[in-house]
This record gives C-alpha cells, sequence and structure tokens, in this order.
C-alpha cells in the first residue's frame, strides 16, 4: 500500500513537471569543474546558494538534475556525470591512492564507452578531459590546487562549459537516456507494485533526508540476511518490485521529505503527507492542523468551522475536496535501512474530523496569559517531558503511536497518560493547563470518563470521589497560603504524590495543618475564614470515606479536580 500511494504520488507530481523522469534524479551539487573545449580544467565554479536558517545565512548545494544516480552498498560503481572528487577528479583531501585511483578509472570507463561516438562541444569536452587527466598530477593544476579543500570536501560535482551543464545537453541526454534502455538487467517477474511484468531491481536507490540515518541516504525496501529472505530469493528480489515502480517511489518519497515545510519529526520520526491529487494546499491546511501554533490559531479555527459546517474547505482561494484521499508515513532511522512507525490513509475531511475531536477533547481551562485554543501535537508531547533538559525528545516509540491515535480517532497509548502523571509527580503537582488536557482527553477516549464534556472548567456538582479529593487538596493549600503569605513551599511540595496515590494516609495529617490554618484565618481574615470552612464541609460532605489507594484511572480525575479548583481560585482573584 505504501509503494503504490508514493507511485501514484510520483505520477500526479510528474504530470505537473514536478518531478524528473525515469532515468533522472535531483542531486545537491556543490560546484562545476569547468572546461575547455580541449578537456583542460578552466576553473572551478561554486553553485551553492545562500539559505537563510533563522537569523543565520548558509551556503546550500544547489538541487539541479543530474543522471539518475547509483545505490552504493561497498565497492566502486561510478556515477554519469555528476559524483565526487574521488571519482571525478581521482583525488581526495589526501590526495590520491589506489583506491581512489580505482574510483576515477571506473568513472573514466563509464563515461567514455557512454559518450563513444556523441557528437558536441560539450561531449568532446568531456571526452577529452577522461583521456589526458591525470590525478597524480592534480597538484599542477592551478585551478584544482587553489580550491582543493572546498572540491574534496564530500559534494558533489559536475562538468560544465562557462555556464551550460554537461548534463542539460541534448545529445548527451539522448545517449544516457538509449543507454538507459539498453543495459536494464535483472531477472523477469510480476512487479508486486504495478502488477506487471517487468525488470525486477535487485537494489532500491536510497531515501534522504531522515535524520539519523546515513547521511548519503537508507533504504525502505532491503533485506541483507538470510534470516529475512524466503523461498531461497536474496536481496530484494524478496519483495519483487520493478524498475519503474522502483524509480517513482523513491523519487516521489525524496520529493516529499526535501519539501520541510510539509514535513515535521516527532521523537525519531520523520512523518511526510499527501493527498492523493497532489495539492499541496492540502499539505498546508493539514501541517497547520497538526503543528498548531499562536500564530495560525485562527486559520485552524475556519478550517474546523468549515469542516463543522458541510463547506468546502478554502486555502489560498482554492476548494479542498475532503473525499479524496489523504497519505501520513512516518519513518524512523535504523542504521543503514528505515523503520516504518506506521502509515495511514483515510478520506482527508476525515482525517481533519479527527484532529477536530482530539482538540476537542483537549478543551481547558487556562490561565488569562494563554492565548492558544488549539495546543499542536508536538507541544502536547513536551508536556511529557522534563523542559530544564537538554534534550526535551519525548519516547521516540510513543510519539508516533500518539500521532497515529489521534489520526484514526482511536484510543491513545497508555505511555502518554503515564508519562503524563509521572512527570506531574516528578514536579511535585505542577500542572499546566496541556497535562490536564492530556489528562481528560485520555479519561474520555480511553475510559469512557462519564461527563467528560463538563470537565474543561470546574465540576461542581461532581460526585467522583477521586476528583472531589482534588478539590479538597487545592482548597487546603490555598488555606495554608491565606494563612502564610508569601510561603515558599506548601502542602503540594511535600504531600502532594502520597496524597494522589494514598488518600487515608495523607488527608487526616492535612486536616490537622488544617485546623491550625484556621486559627490564624479566624484572627485575620474571619471572611476568609467562613468561606472556606463552608466550601470544605461542602466537599467533605461528598466523600463516605478517604480511599486507601486511587487507581491511575483515579489519579488523573485528582490531578483534574486539583487543577479546576486551582484555575477557580485565580479566577475569583482576577474578577476581584
Amino acid at each position: 500500500m505504501i509503494l503504490q500511494a508514493l507511485v501514484q504520488h510520483y505520477e500526479n507530481l510528474a504530470a505537473k513537471g514536478k518531478v524528473s523522469r525515469e532515468g533522472w534524479c535531483q542531486a545537491k551539487v556543490s560546484y562545476g569543474i569547468n572546461l575547455a573545449e580541449d578537456g583542460r580544467v578552466m576553473g572551478i565554479v561554486s553553485l551553492k546558494q545562500k539559505e537563510i536558517k533563522g537569523k543565520k545565512e548558509f551556503m546550500v548545494p544547489q538541487p539541479l538534475r543530474v543522471p539518475e544516480m547509483v545505490t552504493r552498498s561497498s565497492g566502486v560503481a561510478a556515477n554519469f556525470l555528476c559524483d565526487n572528487s574521488k571519482y571525478l577528479l581521482g583525488i581526495d583531501v589526501e590526495g590520491t591512492n589506489s583506491r581512489v585511483l580505482d574510483c576515477f578509472q571506473a568513472a573514466k570507463k563509464r563515461h567514455l564507452k557512454l559518450l563513444a561516438g556523441v557528437e558536441g562541444r560539450m561531449s568532446q569536452s568531456v571526452r577529452l578531459f577522461f583521456e589526458y587527466w591525470e590525478p597524480e598530477r592534480a597538484m599542477e593544476c592551478e585551478a584544482i590546487r587553489d580550491s582543493w579543500e572546498e572540491i574534496t570536501e564530500g559534494g558533489n560535482l559536475i562538468f560544465c562549459m562557462g555556464m551550460k551543464y554537461a548534463q542539460d545537453d541534448p545529445a548527451i541526454q539522448k545517449a544516457w537516456e538509449q543507454d538507459s534502455v539498453n543495459s536494464a538487467e535483472g531477472p523477469e517477474g510480476v512487479c508486486l507494485v504495478t502488477g506487471e511484468r517487468t525488470q525486477i531491481c535487485r537494489i532500491h536507490r536510497t531515501i534522504k533526508g531522515i535524520p539519523g540515518a546515513q547521511a548519503s541516504g537508507a533504504a525502505l525496501v532491503s533485506f541483507n540476511a538470510p534470516a529475512f529472505e524466503s523461498y531461497g530469493k536474496e536481496q530484494s528480489f524478496n519483495a519483487p518490485v520493478g524498475r519503474y515502480a522502483q524509480f517513482a517511489y523513491t523519487t516521489a518519497l525524496n520529493d516529499l521529505l526535501s519539501h520541510r515545510e510539509y514535513t515535521f519529526q516527532l521523537g525519531d520520526s520523520m512523518v511526510v503527507f499527501w493527498a492523493e491529487s497532489g495539492e499541496e494546499e492540502c499539505q498546508e491546511a493539514f501541517f497547520m492542523s497538526v503543528e498548531a501554533k499562536p500564530d495560525n490559531q485562527e486559520t485552524i479555527r475556519d478550517i474546523f468551522e468549515d469542516l463543522r459546517n458541510h463547506r468546502p474547505i478554502r486555502i489560498h482561494g482554492i476548494d479542498l475536496n475532503p473525499d479524496q484521499k489523504f497519505y501520513i508515513l512516518a519513518l524512523a532511522p535504523n542504521a543503514a535501512r528505515l523503520s516504518v512507525r506506521f502509515f495511514y490513509e483515510n478520506s482527508f475531511g476525515a482525517i481533519l474530523e479527527n484532529l477536530f475531536r482530539h482538540y476537542q477533547r483537549m478543551q481547558m481551562i487556562k490561565p488569562a496569559w494563554e492565548t492558544r485554543e488549539y495546543l499542536g501535537i508536538r507541544d502536547l508531547l513536551l508536556e511529557t517531558v522534563n523542559q530544564k533538559s537538554k534534550d526535551k525528545s519525548p519516547i521516540p516509540n510513543m510519539a508516533a503511536l500518539v500521532l497515529q491515535a489521534i489520526l484514526s480517532g482511536s484510543c491513545y497509548p497508555a505511555s502518554l497518560y503515564t508519562d503524563t502523571l509521572i512527570r506531574i509527580r516528578a514536579e511535585q503537582g505542577r500542572m499546566t493547563w496541556g497535562r490536564a488536557g492530556i489528562l481528560k482527553a485520555y479519561l474520555i477516549q480511553n475510559y469512557h470518563w462519564k461527563e467528560g464534556e463538563g470537565y474543561m472548567g470546574l465540576y461542581e456538582d461532581s460526585m467522583e470521589a477521586a476528583y472531589v479529593l482534588g478539590r479538597i487538596f487545592a482548597v487546603l493549600e490555598a488555606v495554608q497560603q491565606e494563612a502564610n503569605p508569601g510561603l515558599n513551599t506548601t502542602i503540594r511540595d511535600r504531600y502532594f504524590n502520597s496524597a494522589c496515590a494514598a488518600p487515608a494516609s495523607v488527608f487526616p495529617v492535612l486536616i490537622r495543618l488544617k485546623n491550625s490554618h484556621m486559627k490564624k484565618l479566624e484572627r485575620d481574615k474571619a471572611g476568609a475564614k467562613v468561606y472556606y470552612e463552608r466550601l470544605l464541609t461542602e466537599l467533605m460532605g461528598r466523600l463516605k470515606y478517604f480511599p486507601n489507594r486511587l487507581t491511575l484511572e483515579e489519579q488523573g480525575q485528582f490531578d483534574l479536580g486539583y487543577y479546576h479548583q486551582m484555575q477557580k481560585r485565580y479566577e475569583k482573584r482576577e474578577e476581584q
């Protein structure tokens, strides 16, 4: 299913002229070797371009269309017209050696064979270069000597004459495409993607752009040990994919990963997404809905409003079809290969509907300074980690599972709930509206919490013991702070964790402490004493006894009760 969807996406992009045709690919090129007609090296031309990241400006390689590049697993394999300095010049940063000379000889043999009989100034210049170039004497060439460190740093080089690139020469293009057809090798079989009988690829092109994977790329389809093979079929013959399908899916996936504005990282997973129609506006609408930020809250609200009212979703003046298929793929690095964290397919409208329902479950009363209505998935996961640590990455597998659960409308992974509770305990009951929202959403979706929609703010009529206990704890803390203004350490810092887990052993102690605090209030703030006594009497009347233990579900309710009661207290202060 993944490869079929990617092949279809490639065909959509190819129809719009956005990707290379078969036999060609996009490569990042750093420098051009400027040749004279007789093959001499006239100079080195920098093809890097400026790119601004944040407030800094960088020089990065320029993406150019070049002949399809080989997949190197081991040994020597030369590309045509675009390669590093070892293959095109026979040198590396330390000079040359037998290994580097082998690379150059492989490139020389391939270029002379492909360009034999090809007419034109460009073809003749490249042929003469390979016939007369001697890597051992590279330092004698002034142009090479002056740019030695730059061209040997590992970037790709191409041949050019002035600003005309060799790969753009019509005669060379024709020769390359003809050779690609004639040199196709491999056994024939039925392609699992297209269903056609065609030549099967032994090695698939690598996928680039996954953080943590090898810089040269990692394979999505690959078998490297007998344990992964079956029926005596080795390497990628174990999953037969034809040449066209292999080229199409790798091209489409590399193109998706190259557009960073439509990808995002969760944990160790890189998430890419695309619409069946290939419309970038669908990608933009989905990306904004998932990565909710303070500056796009209104746009997200408009998208969900259109969805609720069964109106066309409109982005940049274009109406999006909610019934078209939409695909989300999460990939994680695994040495020289890629792991598929999950692949999800549904209609575009259904995915947005599931996102909207998730945000509804997350709705929570917020502090007055908070302007966000929607908490993005990445920000949600940050609530489960220590904000003071250097590495703020959530548990890798949990991040992907959370996203998958939200998109499909299924139950949240238990690790999201437990990690949130652990983080609250680690910080002695520090509750944020994001953590409260997570607990509420999980209780509603996974435990089918009764009257869950009423818990956006304080639910004063609740009779659930755990929720009421949380409220009582918040009131007891308020009494302590009222009686001792400016107090740095409260009962939350000392008793919150144990009160949440084992109320029967802690609350009698807190009640005794409360009595001494009430005596102070009676002297200084008689009105406050009456208010708190009345509130505590009402809340205590809803309890039959203090439970010995609270389950994980009840601990989440306790935390919510505490948060809601605290927010009610701050709300009254703001009104005053």
